[in-house]
C-alpha cells in the first residue's frame, strides 16, 4: 500500500514539455496531506474494528454462556416440576392412605362400640330377668311366711 511518504519523495524525470514543478509540487503535497489523513483515518478504523470485534467476541461468549445458563435453568425448572408433581402425588396418596386407615379404624371402633353396647344390653337382660326372679322368689317366700303366720295365729 502507498504511504503518505511515498507520495512525498517521489520524483518525476523531466521531459521537454513538462508540467509546471511547483504546481505538480504543490498538488502532491495536498495529496499527501489528504492522503495522509485517509491512511491514519484507515489505520483509526483497523484498530477500531479490531476492538469491536473483540467486543464482539466478547459478547457473543456472553450470550453463549446465557443461553447455557437458560437451558440448564429451564432443564431444572422442569425437573423442579416433575419432582414437585411426584412428591404432591405421592403426599396425596400417603393422605388417602391414612384417611382409608383412619376411616377403618373408626369403623372398627364402631363395631367394638356396637358389640361392646349389645353385651352390656344382654347382661343388663340377664340381670334384670335373674334380679325379676329374685325378687319374685323372695317375694313368694315372704308370702308364704306371712301366709303361715297367718295361719298359726289362726290356729292359735
Amino acid at each position: 500500500m502507498l504511504t503518505p511518504l511515498d507520495i512525498q519523495n517521489k520524483e518525476f524525470k523531466r521531459g521537454v514539455r513538462g508540467y509546471k514543478e511547483a504546481e505538480v509540487d504543490a498538488f502532491l503535497d495536498e495529496i499527501m496531506m489528504d492522503y495522509e489523513n485517509v491512511y491514519k483515518e484507515n489505520i483509526e478504523l483497523k484498530d477500531k474494528i479490531a476492538m469491536l470485534d473483540d467486543q464482539l467476541k466478547h459478547y457473543n461468549r456472553i450470550e453463549e454462556t446465557l443461553q447455557n445458563t437458560l437451558v440448564v435453568a429451564q432443564s431444572t425448572a422442569e425437573e423442579v416440576k416433575i419432582n414437585a408433581r411426584k412428591n404432591s402425588e405421592l403426599i396425596i396418596k400417603e393422605a388417602e392412605d391414612n384417611s382409608k386407615k383412619l376411616i377403618d379404624e373408626a369403623r372398627n371402633e364402631v363395631i367394638r362400640v356396637r358389640e361392646e353396647y349389645e353385651a352390656i344390653k344382654k347382661d343388663m337382660l340377664v340381670f334384670k330377668t335373674r334380679f325379676k326372679t329374685l325378687l319374685q322368689s323372695q317375694l313368694e317366700s315372704v308370702n308364704e311366711y306371712y301366709s303361715d303366720l297367718e295361719k298359726d295365729d289362726i290356729t292359735e
